[in-house]
């Protein structure tokens, strides 16, 4: 007997996932619980194991080939062998996320989660060269069009009707092109109407690329990277961003810091920096409640969040994830160092778990020694600040009356959505928490 096992509902909002590494081949033996695929989404990456005992015959879908959730991936033969049944219409696709799906079948996963806002991925084999996209009959995802948040708004600024435009995209995707044309096929329209489509000029053709050598290498795009290409290319051409820097003398935070740690029993973790850096941006956070939420593009409004969910960027060998400490506001220093510690350790033994990673407020990404003097970072979308946090080095500062002195100095890179924020209102955010970095003491009066 033929068990077709389909791709589950992994999370909230998942519609997709790629397949990142098969663990069994067609003609494979399997046992319950043995794992079958690795599947990289939006929000983790999992290895999927099998419900079932039998023999493998049939895998659906290459190594970094993108699917959807309730599609068949693979089919196991219970009985040991018998023909596998003729395969589905392939659900491959090739775009980012979409909006949400059913709910899942139940089957059980086990994951080792991983998250962008952004290394290498696994190997594998070249994808073959893509067809030219044909229009698709649009599944039915709760009642909704599958379309990206940039197309929405795309289509919103031209007048289009998502819903009567056929998407040439995989599984009828709508893409941006397909809202062009059907904008350039209606009626046209009054010089009022036409102003949001004159503003939206399409991008000039870029210069074709020199012609591949000999002993030029192919990488494919794949797992965690491609989720950080698709991740980071939404939120810089959706978010309007800028950048605002300034030095903060931490001095008095590095003495502080001391006396904590010397204080600390035996056997107990030395408190970093990082710690106070996140109490002094959730003091501030409180003091200006528009830098913690999300943009909701799709309805051109703002989702002020009631909790405090810190995403912290860490880096890894395949690429950077930003695991989230949850209710950060609600821990102590000690507390708030223990949790980040095992997020990072996690992150750096692919060990995440699920609840670990996305709905963070408002994102820190701490550059370490290698900060440099400052950079300009990318803003966790949909959240509307992002703050970055430089090394920290002794200079020569002016005090007082010319007098020169040797100051513990870093700099802080914060880049913000200058749709929802304005350049002042984010000096002043930039300025409450360096404030309160370079008076620890008030710090420690004001943290909950």
């Amino acid at each position: 007997m033929a068990f077709e096992f389909k791709l589950p509902d992994i999370g909230e909002g998942v519609v997709e996932g790629e397949i990142v590494k098969w663990l069994v081949k067609p003609g494979d033996a399997i046992e319950v619980d043995q794992p079958m695929v690795e599947v990289m989404t939006d929000k983790a990456t999992v290895v999927i194991p099998s419900p079932k005992k039998g023999v493998v015959a049939e895998t659906r879908g290459g190594e970094g080939d993108i699917v959807e959730v309730h599609s068949v991936i693979v089919v196991i033969d219970e009985a040991g062998g018998g023909a596998a049944p003729a395969p589905e219409s392939a659900p491959a696709k090739q775009e980012g996320p979409s909006d949400e799906d059913p709910p899942s079948d139940g089957q059980t996963l086990k994951n080792v989660g991983e998250r962008v806002a952004s290394g290498g991925r696994p190997e594998g084999e070249t994808p073959a060269a893509p067809t030219k996209a044909q229009p698709q009959e649009r599944p039915s995802h709760g009642g909704q069009v599958l379309a990206a948040p940039a197309t929405r708004r795309l289509a919103r600024e031209l007048g289009v009707d998502l819903a009567s435009v056929s998407g040439s995209g995989p599984a009828g995707r709508v893409t941006s092109d397909d809202v062009r044309s059907a904008s350039s096929s209606a009626p046209a329209p009054a010089a009022e109407a036409r102003a949001p489509q004159q503003r939206q000029q399409k991008a000039p053709a870029p210069q074709p690329a020199a012609a591949p050598g000999a002993e030029d290498e192919r990488i494919p795009v794949r797992g965690l990277r491609r989720r950080i290409w698709d991740n980071m290319a939404l939120s810089a051409f959706t978010a309007a961003h800028f950048t605002f820097v300034e030095e903060c003398d931490a001095t008095e935070l590095v003495a502080i810091r001391k006396r904590f740690n010397e204080r600390l029993k035996d056997g107990e973790a030395k408190l970093s920096y990082l710690p106070f850096i996140v109490k002094a941006t959730l003091a501030s956070l409180k003091q200006f409640p528009q830098f913690n939420g999300h943009v909701d593009d799709d309805n051109m409004e703002f989702i002020r969040r009631a909790n405090y969910h810190i995403g912290i960027a860490v880096s890894s060998e395949r690429g950077l994830i930003v695991p989230v400490v949850r209710h950060a506001d609600r821990l102590s220093l000690l507390e708030l160092s223990a949790e980040i510690a095992r997020l990072a350790n996690a992150v750096r033994t692919n060990s995440l778990r699920q609840e670990d990673l996305g709905g963070s407020t408002f994102t820190i990404t701490s550059l370490g020694k290698d900060g440099g003097i400052f950079a300009t970072p990318i803003i966790n979308y949909p959240e509307v600040a992002i703050m970055g946090v430089h090394k920290m080095v002794k200079r020569p500062m002016v005090r007082g009356e010319d007098e020169i002195v040797i100051r513990d100095m870093m700099n802080l890179s914060l880049s913000f959505d200058h749709r929802l924020i304005d350049g002042h209102v984010g000096a002043a955010f930039a300025y409450s928490v360096i404030r309160l970095l370079e008076s620890p003491d008030r710090l420690m009066m004001e943290m909950a």
